[in-house]
């Protein structure tokens, strides 16, 4: 089987019909993160789940098959929800390094909201890889298209690999959103902020030539 396939196993749950019945499995998502986040996937269990979500042990069962079922939804929620954040934050910005920039700052408020981020996605490599290599896999595929339009506009430099230099991005947001938003509890300060705006403008911007 070859990883496309293993990954495309991950079991995919349809939507309710109704809005209530909607509300109803976001409940069960929202509790998920948290249990999963504070128990770990193998310490937590489905009535932990339906006691946080308050809804009786049966109705999990008319959303979700097992609690592997729910735990690779809530992997793809919030990868759904972090990418719908940042796309809509960076919308009406027409220069890649601002971006860049307010991506950078959009993501580290997600993490704020959803602390548990990082413990689920973590999990995940243990859990089933394959959920985990698509999350990363799904944001890097965005984030490669947008810096490929930027190469072709002149905003980005072309002598970058947009594959290599995604992951080092997306690398390099994870390890100061840990080190300020978790280990501290706040967005990073200003003077980390101006670091972070001045290695993206050194590394991402086009060198001009001297005129003679």
């Amino acid at each position: 089987m070859t990883a496309a396939a293993k990954r495309r196993r991950a079991t995919i749950v349809p939507l309710p019909a109704t809005a209530r019945g909607q509300r109803t499995r976001q409940r069960l998502i929202d509790a998920a993160e948290r249990v999963f986040g504070e128990l770990g996937f193998h310490n937590a269990g489905i009535v932990e789940i339906t006691q946080r979500a308050e809804v009786a042990l049966g109705t999990f069962y008319l959303y979700f098959p097992d609690k592997k079922a729910i735990f690779d939804d809530l992997v793809r929620t919030l990868n759904e929800r972090l990418r719908r954040t940042i796309s809509e934050r960076v919308r009406d910005l027409d220069d890649r390094l601002e971006q860049e920039v307010v991506g950078f700052e959009t993501f580290f408020e997600f993490v704020r909201k959803h602390r548990n981020l990082y413990r689920v996605i973590l999990q995940a490599e243990t859990v089933d890889e394959s959920i985990y290599r698509w999350h990363y896999e799904t944001l890097a595929a965005g984030y490669v298209r947008g810096l490929r339009r930027a190469q072709a506009a002149g905003q980005v430099r072309t002598d970058l690999d947009a594959e290599t230099l995604a992951y080092s991005l997306m690398g390099m947001a994870e390890a100061l959103g840990s080190r300020y938003v978790l280990w501290d509890g706040k967005v990073p300060p200003l003077a980390a902020r101006r670091t972070i705006r001045r290695f993206l403008e050194g590394g991402l911007r086009a060198q001009r030539r001297a005129r003679r």
